[in-house]
């Protein structure tokens, strides 16, 4: 299995962010690439304002365009996340595509990112996001695989589950900024995979 992970610095709309996705998706198969992996956020600028603004049904016109494009290559798709309107709520939520186009998992993010320092940083996702509550893992050819996103990272009880539930690959979209991104990478990730024998696939 050959994966690409593909990084994007999201433009400010849903529809341009689709056609960059698109162009990046043909270059991945292009390269040999059998599945393919966006980044948290994939749709949008990451700020509650937009969240609000964009978010979708699942039925939206961007995911299905990432669906049709996966269907089209023939390519798998981590379809990274977007803020999704279901239930009169909105969820942090990341879909995986097979290579026919079809949606074979959906997960929530569980955990919320929250952060509030006196004097500082001010950002709390579940001002706008309301936490997910299910454990995602799903079947492809390679093998059974997890799906997480970013901040679940902080949490290993959430890895160790999909691991005993068979996951051989865990998939972490991700958006962290410079300054907590550099504490994540190399020392949680790899930390994740040895505490699983698993393999981790993070996209930011």
């Amino acid at each position: 299995m050959k994966v690409a992970l593909l990084q994007l610095k999201t433009l400010p709309t849903p529809e341009e962010n689709l056609e960059k996705i698109k162009q990046m998706l043909v270059q991945a198969k292009q390269e040999g690439a059998d599945l393919a992996v966006l980044p948290e956020m994939c749709c949008c600028p990451y700020e509650n304002s937009a969240f609000v603004r964009y978010a979708m049904p699942e039925n939206a016109p961007f995911l299905q365009g990432i669906a049709e494009m996966a269907g089209a290559l023939g390519l798998y798709v981590v379809a990274g996340s977007v803020p999704l309107a279901a239930d009169g709520r909105i969820y942090n939520a990341a879909f995986v595509y097979d290579n026919r186009g079809s949606c074979i998992a959906r997960h929530r993010k569980t955990h919320l990112f929250d952060i509030n320092v006196p004097g500082g940083q001010y950002f709390m996702e579940s001002d706008t996001f309301t936490a997910g509550r299910d454990v995602t893992t799903f079947d492809t050819p390679w093998g059974r695989m997890g799906l997480m996103i970013c901040y679940d990272i902080r949490f290993p009880e959430l890895y160790r589950i999909m691991t005993l539930e068979g996951a051989q690959v865990i998939f972490t979209p991700a958006s962290f900024t410079m300054a907590t991104g550099k504490e994540h990478w190399e020392c949680i990730l790899r930390t994740r995979a040895i505490e699983n024998a698993c393999y981790i696939v993070a996209a930011d």
